[in-house]
């Protein structure tokens, strides 16, 4: 039997976490489930800054046992009898008209599913999985909501990740060697090591200027999607760039850290399946419909919390995503740094409830068995 062939498509809005979800789910289905997978794209610039591997400048290129292809308008013609076996709408980007016309003129009808964003909201169990047959054609297609209860998509999750993080986390070499490839130097005695991955509107000088001031040394490490390296040191606060990192080198980056700043998707997914402490910036939408969405998710979160870390939380949560009526976010992270023990034993307990989910990539295999 033939190996399924998966058409995958991304339109990039944000940068690196639209690219990024999408090239994960590609990789895993590619390199754990045998299928035949194609990525197409329409930025494959922002991709490269997410896996070094991609070359930009490529329209068609072959990677982790993905075919990666730029999307380009007019979308070229896919030849008779080539369509796909299953399409993912990478967040409800749509179709090129081509690829609905191949799929039209399938003898069966294809799986076709319609990725949605990440969400805590209640609301996303119901929809999960709902049909919606394309308007004009008919043609079968379903919702796939991403989520935080069995009832929802889950969230994407290679093999054997909870226990790489396991042994790296025993493994003081391998540590190490991660600090060395990246230009970091070892921990001084008491320091706290943070990651840094945000959007520009967040208050990063306010909380540069908490860090600057602390009792205790902080080491604040921020990938540069330009590439570049440097070392600032201003009072307690060393800040150290270092270039963007292939997607298993970020894994280890998080897991090492003591704290992860994140943003979009992506990352804020692998900094839970790190399970250290972590502040999420929310993607910002109109008319603040992304500030239902982060309390959403804090209610979820914090919910295994003591209700002092569980305030600590929210507010540095809120601060950091300018939320109404936030404190101001050197304050809010005083309160979060005292609360740190609480909540790295928290951040423990959630990764473990999380690992209890369905893996997103598995569950779209499972749900296209019928169609390939």
């Amino acid at each position: 039997m033939p190996t399924a062939r998966w058409d995958l498509f991304c339109r990039v809005v944000d940068n690196y976490g639209d690219a990024g979800v999408c090239w994960r789910l590609a990789r895993i289905l590619a390199r754990e489930h045998g299928l035949a997978v194609t990525l197409w794209i329409d930025a494959p610039a922002a991709l490269a800054h997410v896996d070094p591997g991609v070359d930009p400048a490529r329209d068609v290129q072959t990677l982790t046992g993905v075919t990666l292809r730029r999307w380009t308008e007019p979308f070229p013609g896919l030849p008779a009898g080539s369509a796909p076996d299953v399409v993912v709408e990478g967040f409800g980007c749509g179709l090129p008209d081509a690829v609905v016309a191949a799929l039209a003129a399938r003898p069966a009808p294809a799986a076709w599913f319609i990725l949605e964003y990440l969400s805590a909201e209640p609301w996303i169990d119901g929809a999960h999985a709902r049909p919606s047959p394309h308007p004009a054609l008919g043609l079968p297609r379903r919702f796939w909501f991403p989520g935080f209860t069995a009832a929802s998509g889950g969230l994407l999750r290679e093999a054997g990740l909870l226990e790489a993080r396991r042994r790296f986390g025993a493994d003081v070499a391998a540590q190490a060697a991660l600090w060395a490839r990246l230009g970091v130097p070892g921990r001084a005695p008491g320091e706290l090591r943070v990651s840094m991955f945000r959007y520009p509107q967040a208050p990063l000088t306010a909380l540069e200027a908490a860090w600057e001031a602390s009792p205790a040394p902080v080491t604040c490490v921020v990938p540069d999607p330009a590439g570049t390296s440097s070392r600032q040191v201003r009072g307690a606060l060393t800040v150290l760039r270092v270039p963007f990192l292939s997607p298993d080198d970020y894994d280890r980056l998080l897991w090492a850290c003591d704290v992860n700043f994140v943003r979009g998707e992506d990352s804020f997914v692998r900094a839970q399946w790190a399970g250290k402490p972590l502040v999420w910036q929310i993607y910002a939408q109109a008319e603040d419909a992304h500030q239902r969405k982060l309390a959403a998710f804090l209610d979820r979160y914090c919910a295994g919390l003591g209700p002092d870390a569980a305030a600590a939380v929210r507010a540095l949560f809120a601060a950091w995503n300018a939320a109404p009526g936030a404190p101001p976010v050197g304050i809010a992270w005083q309160g979060y740094a005292a609360a740190l023990p609480a909540l790295a034993a928290g951040a423990a307990a959630w990764v473990e409830a999380l690992a209890g989910l369905p893996e997103l990539a598995a569950g779209l295999v499972a749900a296209a068995g019928g169609a390939v």
